[in-house]
């Protein structure tokens, strides 16, 4: 049965040079850092990958990312990869665990999560499932 973590996230994204500006569209790459809070606890460092277009509202991302911390009391880490497009300001995103990337106390972690923004702050729903924890 999957569980939940939910919360909250402060994000910084760098722009990281080249950007590729052309007719129509304008390709970036950004360093991702990010403190999560109250279902995961912990921090993520990652890349991203942008296309943005004239017209406003419609744009696309991929992004990878580490994150490192605690899930359900359980500690270590894991990485999620992110593919998002808007067309028009209506967004589509789907952002998963790389299969087998759980370290430590999270080894076997499977999920997905989905990201909101409300007046410019951050938050997450995770859906997960982790192997029980053994007794070693």
């Amino acid at each position: 049965m999957a569980a939940h973590a939910t919360g909250t996230f402060e994000v910084k994204l760098t722009p990281q040079p080249p950007d590729d500006k052309a007719e129509g569209s304008t390709l970036a790459r950004m360093s991702i850092d990010k403190q999560f809070h109250r279902g995961i606890e912990g921090t993520a460092k990652g890349q991203m990958l942008t296309a943005g277009t004239d017209v406003k509202g419609s744009a696309a991302y991929v992004a990878i990312e580490r994150i490192t911390g605690t899930l359900a009391g359980r500690s270590g880490s894991f990485v999620l990869q992110h593919s998002g497009t808007m067309a028009r300001g209506t967004l589509q995103q789907n952002i998963t665990v790389v299969p087998d990337s759980g370290t430590g106390q999270l080894v076997g972690l499977t999920g997905k999560m989905t990201i909101n923004i409300e007046a410019g702050k951050h938050s997450y729903d995770f859906e997960y499932a982790l192997p029980e924890a053994s007794d070693k």
